[in-house]
């Protein structure tokens, strides 16, 4: 069915045209993602899809029955309720109907009713009719429902009043509401934003089964390639469908792209064919008409435009002046907090020359504060860090407090760096897209991305050999974050970040740690590892907690549940052989690679290039350090 349809959409700012011909269509259980860089106008769009926002041509056609749900950016639950009450609010109606059964079956027990078979027959006949209907809005359910999204967003006490909450818990919980009241069209901008990342893995398995349409805009790669199956993308104005999640769109759209060059380029070759014949035979007379005709034909000729690139991007690279020691930092029974209010405890890991390691945790376990200790802006609590030597850091800040709000864009750079040039300070502000007066605005006046692209660049110039990264794809559109990615696989320095953004883990991690209530537990490998290495932990405990109730089981009970272990046991036995494989294989290459490096380096031409010599030993190092944690790997899977 038909739940929505938008035609040849109007939108302007002033004089400024936002949105041109727009076409989109849901139907049920559709899972669409809107896409486009900062600016596009994907929010605009959806407050005039949710009704939010007139428009300035086309039409909207919705049938009247269908109901929306809109859930913008930053959206904060206001009320003084309990979280409870304000979440039993979404059920007013279903209520009523169960007062309204109370009182009927009060009517039914009534004697004056019982004894009287006509009136109890009238009584019986609207209790039976209200119960189904009851049933059928999920009157039995709701408060089950309550719980499961209460939990699902980490709210484990649902006496707090909100007031109390901060303005993340109360997005979250607006997000709640908005999940509970189930309507045909539910739109999401940015719904990603304040959660952990074991509560995204919650929302994406709740949508997946949603039974209405969804329209969601979001940067979080990995989210929009588990939830969506359709991708609308706006750039310049207009839009264009694709189908599939957000990784098939990626491919379609370069597929499309390249496919369209050829064409443009093939119709350019046949006009010039065409125009060098007309040229040269117009003026014979034996050959003239074979020219008029090739004009008429290219007269009628419809003309391919030439296929639209991508639209400028920010470039940048980040580099590092000297060299650190191989060990970078030794955290040890580390233990972090706001004065004498301790956040966590009992942190230990080290982090080496060239590893990238992803801090992860849910939120208020103590990530940023961990950074923050590691950078000396707060006391530790207890036990140690120690700093390698030559360490230069580099740290970006999620709520970028390292910005001067009152600075032009121009001098938050050129102040920390007065003796470049001009020209040069502008040449690195225009590789992060601002450009003309842009560099003029004041800084208090950027929006969330533009602020962390300028924070980015300060942070390149830094040069610094270690980076220290607090979230630092917020605020970022999906291109910025890809550009961002293929710089830090580039750096040639050590990582240490906090994200929750799977995707990007995946693209830069060569370690997770991850911290709990309990301390700091180290993982080799990127997100998908982690995850894994998670579910073999929890099935192995799983399986240490029934053989322990084995002890009290009966004979058959026992053979049972022996083959059941056993199996679990192989299962896991042929997965660590699995990856034992695997790694082999990539300690395989990597010894190939250092081995052609040794070789290239040995090369006389080459020697006498001292550039390339830095670039061969910079990526032997490099292939070095991976090849010993893949072996670091291999021996803890060996044991």
């Amino acid at each position: 069915m038909i739940l929505l349809q938008v035609n040849q959409l109007q939108k302007y700012y002033g004089a400024d045209l936002i949105l041109s011909n727009i076409k989109l269509e849901l139907q049920t259980r559709d899972r669409v993602a809107l896409v486009g860089r900062n600016g596009a106008g994907k929010s605009t769009l959806l407050k005039i899809i949710a009704g939010h926002l007139s428009y300035d041509g086309g039409e909207i056609i919705k049938p009247k029955d269908v109901s929306i749900g809109y859930l913008a950016q930053n959206t904060g639950l206001e009320s003084n309720l309990s979280i409870w009450e304000e979440m039993l609010s979404v059920f007013d109606e279903l209520r009523i109907m169960e007062q309204s059964l109370r009182k009927l079956e009060k009517q039914m027990a009534n004697p004056d009713t019982f004894n009287d078979p006509a009136k109890y027959d009238r009584v019986l006949h609207e209790y039976d009719q209200l119960q189904v209907q009851f049933k059928e809005l999920g009157g039995y359910q709701f408060e089950a429902d309550i719980r499961s999204v209460l939990h699902g967003l980490n709210f484990p006490d649902p006496s707090m009043k909100i007031a109390s909450l901060s303005g993340g818990q109360k997005t979250r919980l607006a997000l709640g509401k908005l999940l509970l009241a189930k309507p045909d069209i539910l739109i999401l901008d940015e719904p990603t934003n304040h959660l952990d990342i074991d509560t995204l893995s919650w929302l994406e398995q709740y949508l997946q089964g949603y039974e209405g349409a969804i329209l969601i805009v979001s940067h979080d790669r990995y989210f929009l390639d588990k939830v969506v199956t359709q991708v609308y993308e706006l750039s310049r104005n207009r839009i264009g469908r694709y189908t599939g999640n957000y990784s098939s769109y990626l491919e379609q759209r370069s597929a499309n792209y390249e496919r369209e060059l050829k064409l443009f380029e093939k119709q350019q070759q046949e006009i010039a064919a065409l125009q060098d014949f007309i040229q040269r035979n117009i003026a014979r007379a034996t050959t003239t008409k074979r020219a008029q005709s090739r004009r008429k034909r290219l007269e009628k000729m419809e003309i391919i435009d030439r296929p639209l690139g991508d639209e400028k991007s920010a470039s940048f690279s980040f580099e590092i002046e000297k060299q650190s020691g191989n060990d970078v930092l030794s955290i040890h029974s580390l233990a972090i907090g706001y004065g004498s209010d301790k956040v966590a405890e009992d942190i230990s890991f080290r982090v080496f020359r060239g590893d990238s390691i992803a801090l992860v945790g849910p939120n208020g376990i103590g990530k940023s504060t961990l950074l923050k200790t590691i950078m000396k802006k707060l006391e530790p609590l207890g036990g140690d860090i120690l700093y390698g030597t030559n360490l230069s850091i580099g740290y970006y800040d999620q709520e970028q407090a390292n910005l001067s709000s009152n600075k032009r864009v121009l001098n938050e750079l050129w102040d920390e760096y007065p003796l470049k040039p001009e020209k040069e300070i502008r040449t690195v502000l225009g590789n992060f897209l601002f450009s003309g007066d842009d560099v003029l605005k004041n800084v208090s006046s950027l929006s969330g991305g533009e602020k962390a692209r300028l924070a980015l660049a300060k942070l390149m110039l830094e040069k610094a050999n270690v980076l220290i990264l607090d979230e630092p794809t917020n605020h970022l559109d999906l291109d910025s974050k890809e550009i961002l990615e293929n710089a830090l696989i580039d750096y040639p320095g050590t990582i240490l970040f906090v994200s929750h953004d799977r995707f990007f883990i995946n693209r830069i991690a060569t370690k997770v740690v991850e911290l709990s209530r309990e301390g700091s537990a180290e993982f080799l490998g990127d997100y998908d590892y982690y995850i894994e290495k998670k579910r073999e932990q929890e099935e192995l405990a799983a399986l240490e907690q029934a053989a322990i109730g084995k002890k009290k089981a009966t004979p058959e009970s026992l053979e049972k549940d022996t083959y059941q272990l056993d199996k679990e046991i192989k299962k896991l036995e042929r997965q660590r052989k699995r990856k034992l494989e695997e790694i082999e294989l990539q300690i395989e290459d990597l010894e190939q690679q250092i081995q052609e490096f040794e070789q290239l380096l040995c090369d006389p031409d080459i020697f006498q290039d001292h550039e390339r010599v830095m670039e061969i030993n910079q990526n032997n190092e490099k292939a070095k350090a991976e090849l010993e944690q893949l072996m670091d790997e291999w021996a803890e899977l060996a044991e």
